[in-house]
Order: structure tokens, then sequence, then C-alpha cells
């Protein structure tokens, strides 16, 4: 079977001590993949290590049977959203996302606007970014991670902030991407948020995956 993202004997090492230790993973495509556990886990410098902004001391990563660090340097259609949003301040949400956007050169002005519909945004909202909400800044997050309909999804703790209609909101839209055949990762340290929402859930301590449970179990 070919696995959308692979990762194999995959360590990573800060002074001296290990972040990520010994971890195995074949995520396939169409699924919602759940990693849980408290803060200093290890979830956020996973996320890191698959997208490639950082690289790993041991082991490999494949992204569609490509090495990353060799073959690629950044997984070719991912959506990142890791830990806070950050945006320019002095400008409005659908500014930041078109200035995001103009890297690849990928996509329209309408599609940004769709992004940020999706998210239950304004997309003509003239308020700068400054003056949203954490709410609104988290929404602003997500529509900046789907606006080039990435294959790849991930996504570091995606309701942070949010209200409940806007946590329903969120699940509905990954729920959509995931039966599109999107390969999602979601990280939070809510262990009921992710069971509610994931094919696969797995749990981390010390840079280790420590338990595994599957769609049935969940």
């Amino acid at each position: 079977m070919s696995y959308k993202i692979e990762l194999s004997g995959v360590s990573k090492s800060i002074k001296g001590i290990k972040v990520l230790d010994s971890i195995d993973l074949q995520l396939e495509a169409g699924k919602i993949y759940g990693f849980q556990g408290k803060n200093g886990s290890g979830k956020t410098m996973l996320f890191r290590t698959i997208c490639g902004l950082i690289l790993s001391t041991e082991g490999e990563i494949r992204i569609d049977g490509e090495k990353l660090g060799k073959d690629l340097s950044f997984p070719r259609s991912v959506g990142i959203l890791i830990e806070y949003p950050g945006f320019l301040s002095q400008y409005t949400g659908l500014k930041n996302l078109q200035i995001i956007a103009s890297i690849k050169n990928e996509i329209s002005e309408k599609e940004i606007k769709k992004s940020i519909a999706k998210l239950g945004l304004d997309p003509m909202d003239k308020r700068k970014y400054r003056k949203y909400s954490l709410g609104m800044k988290q929404r602003l997050g997500i529509a900046q991670a789907i606006m080039e309909n990435p294959d790849i999804l991930i996504l570091d703790e995606p309701t942070n902030a949010l209200d409940e209609a806007g946590v329903t909101l969120v699940r509905d839209l990954l729920i959509k991407l995931r039966n599109e055949g999107k390969t999602i990762l979601i990280a939070s340290h809510d262990k009921e948020e992710l069971e509610w929402l994931v094919d696969e859930q797995y749990t981390m301590e010390n840079g280790k995956i420590i338990h595994f449970k599957s769609v049935q179990e969940v």
C-alpha cells in the first residue's frame, strides 16, 4: 500500500534532549488523524518535522514516496496552522491572505475570499487584523491553511479560542475535507474533542507515541 505520509524511526534531539523518539507512522489519504498529549509531549515538534520546518536527527519522512530533506524540502501540497496564527496587524484579513497567496501565486482573489467566508468571516471586513478577536484570528488562520486546497492539512489546536458555533463550523469543514480525500492531522490536548472527530488517535508523551486507537475503538 502507498501511504500519503510515512515516518520511519524519526527522532529529533535538541541540545542532547530527545524531543521526538523513534516515531513510526503510516498515514493514508482520506482520514483525520488526531494527536493528543500534554504541552511538551512532542505534538507540535512532530508537526514541524512533517512540514519540513525542522529536520529530524534520525530516521526518514516520505510524502507520496518522496523523501523529505532529499527529494523535496517541504511537502508539495500542505496547509499549516501551528501554534498561534501570525499575521500583519496593520492589514485586513483579506490583505494578509493575499500576501501569503502571492508566494505561490496559484489561487485567485475569489478563491481567497471563498476560504475566508467558509470560516464564517466577512472577506470585505475593513477592520485591521489587530482589531480581530482571538476567535476571529483563529478562523483566519484556518482559512489561510485551507485556501490553496492542499492535499495535506496540519492543524495544531484548531479550535483554540473558538466559541461553540466556531467549533461546529470547523468540525463540519474538516469532515467535508476528509471526504474529499485530504489527509488531515490535528493536535489537541482535549481528548474528547479528538474522539468526536478523528479516524485514528495517537497519544504522545515525552516525544513518543505511547497509545493508538482506531476509529472503531474511538
